[in-house]
């Protein structure tokens, strides 16, 4: 016989006014709270309520109550569901904890957005409860659940791990989940090691200079340094790409970015020209030379440092071209005007600029006396184009203030004369004798007002000669480290495609785990 509304207040009744002591012994009055849930939508509603009520006091039922009270998490009508969940924290209780943090993050694949926040809002409860069997139970589903319940848990704990208090998140709380994620990170696709690099960036326990050689020695697993580097794998280049960009906000004068760097030299910069980039807008080559800059000067001591310089010295005469030939009447050829790319060259001299003071005799006794010349010559037909293009930016700049500057066509210009002015300066310490390397210059694209938090378009090939029209390309900026987002979703593109068992995931029912 269905158990009805009178049932159910009945016998609530009679386990409210029990005293505490004598609780235990209406067992039967518990059973027929459990049994709600086989009944119409209001006895559910209504169940769902009573059961975490007196769920302490019937111990030989936890087992009952807790099944109870998932299927009305899963119950068709959306109100019972959200009523249930909103409930569950109650049953988070000793050892059941992992099993209602687990039940909990399987919910996560709702995609009812009040119910998802109650489940979010049910997580957080938990978590203030015991921080570590919750993280077991969100842990547990990222490394063996579903792939939408695992990648909603990633998000979560990226999201709202950040905003507990050290309260909660204690040292041994902070150290589990290091550990934890370090489990994930053996399997998993870019866009996931993304959210766990945030994740762990942001633990207190790592912000020591040990704790960030910690996240370092992480990212240079996933990036296979250890590997020669295949360019035309698109995977292969955008996982460099990736594990790049979390490990460069870790690099200090104390954390070296010396073996990313050593990388760089030795294995992309040869092939600079035939990277695949991951996604058609990226200007792949630009980008390389960027992540190089910024990680050159926190670069420290180089097994093979005069070879990793001479790297770059080529790669940078390829970017600074000879004056043209002049033709019969003493005139350059108009057609023949060479493109000066001031956005590679300003990567390039920046880098080798930061290498150079490690060793301040390379263009004086490492490179011979042709290839200096040569250099030389190209340095100083590289200067006056700058020249030229630093005043006509100033022309079209003076006077423009305010909202003036704010217009596309304005922001290019400006990042353009930051190009220019770092090449410049970058340019009259390699004329010193001998060669100076003490100029101190701010790369281009770092923010360096509050007023520049959103970073103008970068010119990426200008061209000077007859017209003044810099060729633009569209680059995202890179504040988050995450310039778009990874072609592969298989979840082997990072560490080997060794899978994680989906032929056996397809069966589980949500919570029926035990």
């Amino acid at each position: 016989m269905a158990v009805t509304i009178e049932d159910l207040y009945r016998n609530y009744g009679i386990l409210a006014d029990a005293s505490k002591d004598n609780l235990s012994q209406h067992k039967d009055a518990y059973q027929v709270i459990l049994d709600g849930v086989k009944g119409g939508p209001k006895e559910k509603r209504l169940a769902a309520q009573f059961i975490p009520k007196f769920f302490c006091s019937f111990p030989e039922l936890a087992d009952a109550a807790i099944n109870a009270q998932l299927d009305l998490c899963e119950d068709e009508d959306v109100s019972i569901r959200r009523q249930a969940i909103k409930e569950l924290p109650r049953f988070a209780t000793g050892d059941n904890i992992l099993r209602v943090a687990d039940i909990l993050t399987q919910l996560l694949q709702t995609d009812d957005t009040a119910e998802f926040n109650q489940v979010n809002a049910a997580l957080i409860s938990i978590f203030k409860i015991d921080a570590k069997g919750t993280l077991g139970g969100l842990f547990s589903q990222i490394l063996q659940g579903e792939d939408i319940v695992r990648e909603r848990a990633i998000k979560f704990l990226s999201a709202k791990l950040k905003t507990l208090p050290e309260d909660v998140m204690t040292k041994e709380v902070e150290e589990y989940v290091f550990a934890e994620t370090k489990k994930v990170l053996e399997d998993v696709t870019g866009e996931e090691f993304v959210l766990l690099m945030r994740v762990v960036s942001g633990l207190r326990v790592l912000q020591t200079v040990n704790g960030r050689q910690q996240l370092v020695e992480l990212v240079v697993e996933q990036a296979f340094l250890e590997q020669a580097l295949n360019p035309a794998d698109p995977d292969t280049v955008d996982r460099l790409l990736q594990c790049t960009r979390q490990a460069l906000p870790l690099f200090s004068k104390n954390v070296h970015s010396t073996r990313f760097v050593t990388y760089f030299c030795e294995h992309v910069l040869p092939n600079l020209s035939a990277l695949t980039s991951p996604v058609a807008e990226l200007d792949i080559q630009l980008e390389v030379l960027k992540l190089l800059a910024e990680m050159s000067p926190f670069c420290g001591d180089m097994e093979k440092l005069e070879a990793n310089l001479n790297m770059l010295f080529t790669k940078l005469l390829e970017y600074m071209p000879l004056p043209p030939e002049e033709v019969e009447n003493g005139e350059n050829s108009a057609n023949e005007e060479p493109k000066l790319q001031f956005s590679y060259v300003e990567c390039l001299l920046f880098g080798f600029h930061q290498l150079g003071k490690k060793l301040p005799d390379f263009l004086l006794d490492k490179v011979d006396n042709e290839r200096l010349k040569d250099f030389k010559i190209r340095l100083q037909y590289f200067a006056r184009g700058l020249q030229v293009y630093i005043r006509q930016l100033r022309v079209a700049l003076q006077g423009k203030t305010g909202d003036a500057l704010k217009t596309e066509e304005n922001k290019i210009k400006v990042v353009a004369l930051k190009i220019t002015n770092n090449i410049n300066v970058l340019i009259k310490d390699l004329f010193h004798n001998p060669p100076s390397f003490k100029s101190t210059v701010t790369l281009s694209w770092k923010p360096v007002q509050k007023a520049e938090a959103v970073a103008p378009k970068r010119p990426s090939g200008e061209e000077m000669g007859g017209s003044t029209k810099k060729q633009i390309s569209p680059q995202p900026r890179r504040d988050a480290r995450q310039i778009y987002n990874p072609p592969s979703e298989q979840r082997g593109g990072f560490r080997g495609g060794r899978g994680r068992g989906f032929g056996n995931r397809g069966n589980r029912s949500r919570g029926r785990i035990y």
